[in-house]
């Protein structure tokens, strides 16, 4: 039997195999009115051909828990009861084909207001449907405007934000809910002393940078179910004292916040690095990041998820039956293939999870 298609049970929850949909961005969304952050017949077929293809969870992109916490006006949203209401769909059409629907829900921070990547990615101006982003500190990351520094009141308002966000993906249908501590988005930022430069019960020594993110782990779990996990998105490295440079978020703080937030009622670590400081040399390679998530996995045994060029079924197989992650996160390669975890399946002789319409290509 494969490891990568055997179930795994978190909590009471059973995910049919371990090749799960990493959370990727779309940038689809209408930017302002009525319908602002609303999921679309694009996301529909997205995240449900996906579910078609075989993978056994279907994390829907970052989801932003306010306006102003979204990456770019067109980002996905969960702050109100049009978005809520839009998700049953898509939950339903994944669940519909065997799948467990999942979200992940973040606040941009001072990488908020952005345009889409396809167009430059810079800052988009207010007058052009963009804000003033918000962070720990007034550093801004790269060319972006520099963020406002949150007030105490403000920081403890997101943590509700986070909380009514997570309630709202419970009543569309998720089963599993993954906040984004990574990627240099809000909490990234507040957990890195590349951009936390706060000398108050936020900021400094590392349970003080880690306290926004586990008052959000902890807000978030009093309104979930308790039958159902939470995932947390971390990047384990930002990739700037390896290059030698000054003080960052390292791969040995990943295993201190992973006790933790296994501490708090955190289920899984989905494992990434980066996104921190633009311009740092990442050693980018086939599994290049599976070695931070066996280390939270052999140092904390919290379950982990490994993310970042794993294309090939052996290689997945391997990973996970080698125990160096749970589960595997595929992202580019399944907006190449959608049916990938078919195609792993045959190659590794498990059973295929086929909509019964397909079967007569097997």
């Amino acid at each position: 039997m494969s490891a990568l298609f055997e179930p795994m049970t978190l909590r009471s929850l059973t995910v049919p195999n371990r090749v799960w949909m990493s959370p990727m961005c779309m940038y689809s969304a209408e930017a302002s009115g009525p319908r602002a952050g609303v999921p679309t017949d694009f996301h529909l077929q997205h995240l449900a051909s996906r579910a078609a293809g075989g993978v056994g969870l279907v994390m829907v992109e970052a989801t932003a828990v306010r306006p102003d916490g979204r990456i770019t006006p067109w980002d996905l949203g969960l702050w109100n009861e049009a978005q809520q209401q839009a998700f049953t769909r898509i939950t339903a059409a994944i669940a519909e084909h065997g799948a467990v629907p999942a979200i992940q829900l973040g606040h941009a921070g001072r990488k908020a207001s952005t345009d889409r990547p396809w167009r430059g990615g810079g800052g988009v101006p207010e007058a052009e449907g963009g804000w003033s982003a918000v962070a720990p500190s007034a550093e801004a990351f790269g060319d972006l405007p520099a963020p406002q520094e949150l007030g105490v009141e403000e920081i403890r308002d997101l943590v509700q934000d986070f909380a009514a966000a997570a309630r709202r993906a419970l009543a569309a249908g998720f089963r599993v809910v993954e906040i984004h501590g990574a990627h240099g988005y809000l909490i990234h930022s507040f957990l890195s002393p590349v951009a936390n430069r706060r000398t108050d019960a936020y900021g400094g020594p590392f349970d003080h940078r880690a306290r926004f993110a586990l008052e959000i782990v902890d807000a978030v779990r009093a309104v979930w179910p308790e039958e159902l996990p939470v995932f947390f998105r971390v990047s384990a490295t930002d990739w700037v004292q390896e290059a030698g440079g000054a003080e960052a978020w390292t791969g040995e703080d990943t295993v201190r916040l992973a006790a933790a937030l296994q501490e708090h009622g955190v289920d899984l670590l989905d494992t990434s690095t980066g996104g921190m400081a633009p311009r740092v040399r990442i050693p980018v390679g086939p599994g290049y990041q599976v070695p931070f998530a066996e280390a939270v996995r052999a140092s904390t045994g919290l379950p982990t998820g490994a993310v970042g060029l794993i294309t090939d079924p052996a290689q997945a197989e391997a990973v996970v039956s080698g125990g160096r992650a749970d589960a595997v996160l595929l992202g580019r390669e399944l907006l190449r293939d959608p049916y990938w975890a078919h195609r792993a399946a045959a190659a590794l002789d498990a059973p295929a999870r086929v909509p019964v319409q397909y079967e007569y290509a097997l």
